[in-house]
């Protein structure tokens, strides 16, 4: 008989569902994760589907909160294991999900089977290997990641950084995302709340409209700038007595931070310039699942600050949350100016200043910018949508991974595309993932108008094919349509070409701007028309608007700075 808990009202569970199998000695695992974990998680323990599902029930029920369900393959077969999964699904969206299996049995074909779909089908994040010694670290190793990802994404202990605002107010809408793509840990609690007004209260600030960040150290900002917050969660927004570098990167997406990386552990003495925040638009992403070496997926936050902190450890500087107005050259050198008068100059400059989602035109829906539009994925506004009809604008990658994140919480989510399928620009596996999610796909369809008072409440669509229009009722409206360089305060001299992307390489010899290349050599393969000035991500000419590939160019480039440089050096 599986052993009666009763769950703290207090503190997160861990769910084992182990059916009955030959353990040749071996403890069960919840007994390995009591020993483990039992300190700060309850460990709940059931012997079959069905007792681990009305557990569960019982539980959300009551309010408790449910970190982690491990569930083995039973007798029955993989249809039953189908079957708990989807359940749990449905119970605790939140909790990370894995299929337990014995070492090898990924060799074992319905195994391996049921591992692909259940992934696929976004019923479990990934699989846990049986524990078969004690400790088995590798095996904790897997859980500890799992309750990590879940308390970054759900818990509720005390954040280093706490936000009180109007629910949807603007202006807190951006510090929040500000916030989330620069992983600064946080909480939010909406100014008409009880934990709302004690926050207030507890400050001394109880009629104070503006959003007011609280920090754990004491420290209270009312409405700060972007620089401020940035400054007060440790992030450097000037300058120190050093303005010399061998290379300056302008911008901290993939490719930018991927320049950072490989130069600096190279000994160039490197700088990278961002206006916004870590990460770039990949920042914005809640699952990248297709990046190489992270098989449960990653967050485009967790990864930018992975290699944000990579760059960092092998001496980059980093100058945040400041503009770049203009680059000119001086006596060999490359000179940025940045829009508050700071100056700096190296040897070598590469561009990555990466691409912005495009605006989605319609001026009714401009004036809800932040009250229910949100251009990107808007992790931090997820939670907000509960319950709540929801509608993702766009057909690529980054726009599937925000409907099935949003999935998670909200009462329904429909993707909106302009064109007549999302095989053209999504992968494949997330296109299998919508579908088995119940996420509503409307191709040839656009947004014409909204509105509603204070905040987003409703939507006009239209039929591109037939002109026909209807309205619905819509509380989020996340739109991820296009993209558009950033790329209007660099000098006329850098070539660019009709939509403002970066010429490098043989497409400078192949445009005007080969009258005006001032060396015998040709332009090495990523450089620009200006020699020592280079360009990688998505803000070159015909880069492939991927990630992997950003961090691709992002690396390969250093080697073409080291050519400049010592070309430079030579007598």
């Amino acid at each position: 008989m599986a052993m009666s808990v009763q769950p703290d009202q207090r503190r997160p569970a861990l769910v084992v569902i182990e059916h009955e199998h030959d353990t040749t000695g071996q403890d069960r695992i919840a007994d390995q994760l009591r020993r483990r974990y039992g300190g700060d998680y309850d460990v709940v323990d059931e012997r079959s589907g069905a007792a681990g599902l009305t557990t569960l029930e019982s539980m959300r029920e009551r309010g408790l909160q449910v970190a982690l369900v491990l569930c083995d393959q039973p007798p029955s077969g993989s249809a039953a294991t189908d079957a708990v999964f989807g359940q749990v699904k449905q119970l605790y969206p939140e909790a990370k999900r894995a299929l337990v299996v014995d070492w090898g049995a990924w060799a074992d074909r319905e195994t391996a089977d049921a591992i692909h779909r259940l992934i696929a089908l976004g019923k479990i994040d990934y699989y846990a290997l049986r524990p078969w010694r004690t400790p088995d670290e590798y095996f904790h190793r897997t859980v500890t990641e799992f309750l990590l990802e879940w308390e970054r994404a759900v818990s509720a202990a005390p954040r280093e950084v706490t936000v009180v605002a109007q629910r949807w107010s603007p202006r807190a809408h951006e510090l929040r995302s500000l916030l989330v793509r620069n992983g600064v840990q946080h909480q939010f609690h909406p100014s008409d709340t009880d934990e709302g007004r004690s926050a207030l209260a507890s400050a001394g600030l109880e009629d104070t409209t503006a959003p007011v960040i609280l920090l754990h150290d004491g420290r209270v900002l009312v409405d700060p700038t972007n620089s401020q917050l940035a400054d007060a969660y440790g992030v450097s927004t000037t300058l120190g007595d050093e303005t010399d570098f061998d290379l300056i990167v302008v911008g901290a997406g993939p490719a930018g931070l991927a320049a950072a990386v490989y130069a600096s552990s190279e000994g160039l003495r490197t700088l990278v310039v961002e206006r916004e925040s870590i990460g770039g638009q990949a920042g914005s992403s809640s699952l990248i699942r297709n990046y190489l070496g992270f098989a449960r997926g990653i967050s485009g936050a967790e990864l930018a600050q992975r290699a944000y902190q990579q760059a960092w450890v092998f001496g980059t500087t980093f100058l945040l949350m400041n503009e770049l107005v203009d680059l000119t050259d001086e006596d060999g050198w490359h000179v940025l100016t940045a829009a508050d008068g700071q100056q700096a100059r190296a040897r070598a400059v590469v561009l990555a200043t990466g691409v912005s989602y495009r605006r989605i035109g319609v001026p009714s829906l401009e004036a809800f910018a932040g009250a229910g539009v949100f251009y990107g994925a808007s992790v931090s506004e997820a939670r907000a949508m509960a319950g709540e009809p929801v509608y993702v604008v766009g057909g690529g990658n980054s726009a599937g991974q925000a409907a099935m994140y949003l999935s998670r919480y909200a009462g329904s989510v429909t993707l909106l595309v302009r064109g007549a399928s999302l095989a053209e620009s999504m992968s494949q596996y997330l296109i299998d993932a919508i579908d088995a999610a119940g996420i509503r796909v409307r191709l040839r369809t656009e947004v014409v108008d909204g509105g509603g008072a204070g905040r987003l409440a409703w939507i006009e669509l239209r039929d591109r094919e037939t002109g026909r229009t209807r309205t619905e009722p819509a509380t989020g409206l996340f739109v991820l349509i296009g993209a558009e360089p950033h790329t209007d305060w660099l000098p006329e001299r850098i070539e660019r070409d009709q939509w403002g992307y970066l010429l490098t390489g043989p497409d400078v010899m192949e445009s005007h701007a080969a009258q005006r290349w001032p060396l015998d050599r040709q332009p090495l393969m990523l450089e620009t028309c200006v020699p020592g000035v280079f360009a990688v991500g998505d803000v070159r000419r015909r880069s492939v608007k991927r990630v992997a590939s950003a961090v691709g160019e992002g690396s390969v480039v250093i080697q073409q700075v080291h050519q400049v440089i010592a070309a430079a050096d030579r007598p």
